[in-house]
């Protein structure tokens, strides 16, 4: 398969998090200020200039104060330039009105594209500058008047960014713009600080209702404030208008100002009926001095505000507030009294659905909703609401379901992916994950957030049109509620002095988790009842680097008993057998081999629905499967990069246990060498599902297996599950068919969906390990499952792990190998590269061999690497069959920590003891992880082979019935090639 361009497909729509961070690319953070000694002194009074702008700024939680550098003149100003870069340039003029004009050309001269801005003292020295205003436009930008509040330089600092982050954030957060047009600097330069000053305190009060917000969001979502856009004739407002129609919620503007280079006294009015004829809900504000234009302003439907009013801030504040929605939402009647308030959207939402319809009816015609959610920032739901008038509803009913279903999706929407505090109302669902309790996702919690975000930011319905992608839904408790229950349960002493397994279960057992846990999982199981999974997830598990597949532990419930506080106490024992997992013989004897400190691991807590359907009082998926996107063992035309899959009917505790399943290559799913009799007896007999009748089972006592059943195939047949996943095979005709009805063995084989097409299981598997494996930087391992639901297959991802490869190449084919000193021969072998260390050799003797008593064999194995392991050494392990198996009738069923200091694996096929590599389980998992050398030497193979004589003359270190532990007097020489997958172990 070709490799998918991830950049094509990844649709990631950027959180609003992520937006913020980018919106105002341009900041003014240094500032250089050019006055004279005595203004300089006028303005910084003694040195408190700079400490009230930085008050100015913290005051409206603007964390980035520009820096001033000050300097009395041309030459001063010059130097420092060439010194350091400066985002804005300010110049005093004082009672020397020319030298400030003409240090402005030079500094134009050699620094074009700095923004310089005047500062004026008075009014007086104001009318002079404005006498030369065609001069100094050449080189200053705006003219200011220092009105005595540090608040301008604040205006000056915001107006140039506005300016210049204009068309970037309104195209890529959508920020909403207020348009101001006034042409009278003295009235600017009092205005503007007013109105920066009342949107940023707004602003900042709207995040303050939001509780989701932390100081770094607060941050951020200042920045997606209003801009302010001053622009001071009638061709430049259209302008901005005509651009930015979209994005504008307000407009102020005086009434008298140019247009056409001519000042026109209509100029504001002609502008407000202009923008009305664009889009009349959006609310204008006319300003002037002279009162009789109100009634102007009243004729064309806009607000107005004498400049000469004492009240000026409070009006100003008054319009910003209700007109541009940045206060409380005030419900009315249709009289405009006043009903109700919310203070935050969660209240409107609440409060929509009580109000009266008038009510309603009154701000749906006004369009005051829309207006209120811009100013939160809600542009996407504010423009949904836009799009329809009140005459498109049939009544007030209509209208609020209308509007609480736009939220919901809105609010639905923004969640996708997205790791969410626990909320009741949000759990039952699959487009995200729900976080039970705070802190680290662990190693399989932090694969299972991938996984969700990954396929709700990629184009999966082009790629996979005919089969739905999701995983379960699904909740994880961070590792801080593990480190609270250590510790308020005084458990420590347990954990790290008493190695006693059962002494740490039962001080589990009667330890309590928190009670704000406790209270989540009681509202999470209200909602919640289907099976579920109780799954660990350890800082190091499934990590990019840490081999720990299997260690842990894994509580399947049926989660239905009619007791809801046996439920509960189900759940509540699930997770502190999980916890306590960390400390068993296993785990212990796991991090003893690779060398780890087991006070370094933490446990989050991960809890799935279970996918499945209920059968006859059992409950399991059609299929379950694991899939690699490596394949270490490949046949025929198959590459190592078209991967396999592995896959049975019912849980998934089947597959990753290493039983008898069905193979293929997701890029060849249609090759089939074995024969109908190996198809046979490779066949599954049994399957696994939660027994949904148990009443009376116990974790403590039970463990793992506690709910969960071994079903005969038979019982699947019975259930109709076999329909598409088996096929029969017709003794008296020789032939495989579908035909039920016809006696003779069932076959599970997913033929109708990997050979016939039925859903397209093949093509789903191969482009996932595509994109999966460019995601994560690796070969990954998928764990699956496909259920029936409505009569559709939906494909839900359950897990996600990397493979570790080994980039270290060893070509077999150019060594000079001593053929009389060979010891094993594999040709199907994983791993690369040379090992030099290993003296002790494993084995289980041939001739001895009893495929009934593989249990005691691996007792005998498991006490053999023990006192390997106790010695600090590592060594060579060979057998017949599957190691790691859960089927003892298939091979040796070790655990990993059993065979945990082996450094090299090597299975061997005996007769009627076919070898069948023990893949798609997490056994193998470990292997590759952990770069554990590991072959295949079929019977009667002709290249491959062990030489069990030259075993035999080995000194014996320990011997028991069925095995032998032999140790060479110099280290044996390992020589692995990845590409050929060849072995050699040479002595």
């Amino acid at each position: 398969m070709e490799k998918i361009d991830l950049n094509k497909i990844y649709k990631r729509k950027k959180s609003d998090r992520d937006i913020f961070q980018e919106l105002m690319p341009f900041k003014v953070k240094e500032i250089l200020l050019i006055a004279n000694y005595y203004d300089s002194y006028t303005i910084e009074r003694e040195g408190q200039f700079s400490g009230k702008i930085f008050g100015e700024y913290l005051q409206l939680n603007l964390f980035t104060a520009p820096r001033f550098t000050s300097v009395a003149n041309e030459e001063g100003a010059l130097h420092e330039l060439k010194k350091h870069h400066f985002d804005l340039i300010i110049i005093m003029a004082g009672l020397d009105k020319e030298t400030p004009i003409l240090t402005s050309r030079h500094i134009k001269e050699q620094y074009p594209d700095i923004c310089q801005l005047m500062l004026v003292n008075n009014n007086a020295d104001l009318s002079y500058l404005l006498r030369s205003e065609k001069e100094i436009s050449e080189s200053i930008e705006r003219v200011f008047v220092w009105n005595g509040s540090t608040k301008v330089f604040l205006a000056m600092a915001k107006y140039l960014e506005d300016k210049i982050n204009l068309e970037a954030d309104t195209k890529l957060g959508d920020v909403r713009v207020i348009l101001v047009v006034e042409d009278s600097v003295k009235y600017y330069s009092r205005y503007l600080p007013l109105l920066y000053t009342e949107i940023m305190s707004q602003t900042q009060a709207i995040i303050a209702e939001e509780p989701s917000n932390d100081e770094m969001g607060v941050i951020l979502r200042m920045r997606v404030r209003p801009k302010l856009i001053l622009v001071s004739n009638f061709e430049d407002a259209v302008e901005i208008i005509n651009k930015y129609r979209n994005n504008i919620i307000g407009v102020i503007s005086d009434v008298r100002y140019a247009r056409n280079g001519v000042e026109d006294e209509d100029a504001g009015v002609s502008l407000i009926k202009y923008v009305q004829q664009l889009d009349n809900k959006i609310p204008c504000l006319l300003q002037s001095h002279e009162a009789e234009n109100e009634q102007r302003a009243r004729e064309v439907n806009a607000h107005f505000i004498n400049k000469n009013s004492l009240t000026l801030a409070r009006e100003i504040q008054d319009f910003i507030k209700k007109q541009l929605g940045f206060g409380d939402f005030i419900f009315r009647d249709h009289n405009g009294k006043v009903i109700d308030r919310a203070h935050n959207i969660e209240e409107f939402r609440q409060k929509l659905m009580i109000i009266p319809d008038e009510s309603l009816e009154y701000h749906a015609i006004r369009n005051g909703i829309s207006t209120w959610l811009m100013a939160r920032a809600e542009i996407n739901l504010a423009k949904k609401l836009r799009r329809y008038s009140f005459s498109y509803f049939k009544s007030p009913d209509e209208i609020r379901r209308f509007i609480a279903n736009v939220f919901e999706a809105s609010k639905l929407k923004k969640l996708r992916g997205r790791i969410i505090k626990f909320n009741p109302k949000l759990v039952n669902s699959n487009r995200y994950i729900t976080l039970l309790g705070d802190g680290s996702l662990g190693g399989k919690g932090r694969g299972l957030a991938f996984l969700s975000n990954f396929i709700e930011n990629v184009y999966l319905k082009k790629l996979i049109p005919d089969l739905r992608v999701a995983i379960p839904k699904t909740a994880i408790i961070g590792v801080d509620e593990f480190d609270n229950f250590l510790e308020t349960n005084n458990l420590y002493d347990v954990i790290f002095e008493d190695k006693e397994y059962d002494h740490v279960l039962e001080a589990f057992r009667m330890a309590r988790l928190s009670d704000k846990l406790r209270d989540n999982l009681r509202k999470y199981l209200q909602v919640m009842t289907k099976p579920l999974a109780v799954r660990s997830s350890g800082l190091f598990e499934d990590s990019l680097n840490q081999p720990f597949a299997g260690v842990y532990s894994t509580y399947l419930l049926p989660n239905n008993h009619p007791d809801f506080e046996r439920r509960l106490e189900d759940v509540e024992n699930a997770i502190k057998l999980v916890f306590a997992s960390i400390y068993s013989p296993e785990s212990r004897a796991y991090f003893n081999a690779i060398d780890y400190m087991i006070e370094e691991e933490k446990m989050s807590v991960i809890i799935q629905e279970v996918i499945g359907n209920e059968h006859n009082g059992r409950y399991y998926p059609e299929i379950s499967g694991v899939a690699q996107s490596y394949n270490f063992y490949p046949f025929s035309y198959i590459q190592p990069e078209d991967g396999f899959a592995v896959t049975a009917i019912g849980l998934g505790a089947y597959v990753v246990g290493g039983e008898k399943t069905h193979r293929f290559s997701p890029a060849y799913p249609k090759l089939q060498l074995a024969s109908t009799q190996d198809k046979i007896k490779a066949s599954q007999r049994y399957f696994y599902g939660i027994d949904m009748l148990a009443r009376d089972y116990d974790l403590y006592r039970d463990g793992e297996n506690a709910a969960i059943k071994a079903y005969d195939i038979s019982e699947a047949e019975r259930d109709g599950t076999l329909e598409y996943t088996a096929s029969v095979y017709d003794f008296m005709n020789d032939q495989i068919t579908y035909d039920f009805s016809v006696k003779g063995p069932r076959i599970v084989d997913f033929s109708k969906i990997l050979q016939y097409d039925y859903f397209p299981l093949a093509p789903t598997l191969q482009i996932l390990l595509n994109i999966f494996s460019q995601a994560m930087g690796s070969p990954v391992e998928i764990e699956f499952s496909v259920n029936f639901e409505n009569g559709m297959p939906v494909f839900y991802l359950l897990q996600i792990k990397p493979l570790i490869k080994n980039e270290y190449n060893i070509d077999i084919d150019d060594l000079s190998i001593d053929p009389t000193h060979v010891l094993l021969k594999a040709d199907k072998g994983m791993g690369n590269g040379k090992l030099q260390y290993i003296r002790d050799v494993v084995y289980v003797d041939p001739d001895k061999f009893d495929r009934l008593r593989t249990e005691e064999i691996a007792e005998e194995i498991k006490r053999h690497n023990s006192r390997i392991a106790r010695e600090g050494d590592s060594y060579l392990l060979i057998g017949p069959g599957r190691w790691g198996t859960r089927d003892p009738l298939t091979g040796i069923p070790v655990q990993w920590s059993d065979i945990a200091n082996a450094k090299v694996i090597v299975e061997q096929g005996l007769p009627d003891f076919p070898l069948d590599a023990s893949l798609g389980s997490h056994f193998f998992h470990n292997v590759t992880s952990m770069k554990v050398g590991y072959f295949a030497i079929p019977f009667q193979s002709a290249d491959a082979f062990v030489n069990f004589d030259i075993l035999r003359q080995q000194e014996v270190i320990e011997e028991f019935k069925y095995s032998r532990h032999v140790r060479f007097k110099a280290p044996l020489t390992v020589w692995m090639d990845g590409k050929k997958q060849t072995s050699v172990v040479t002595y």
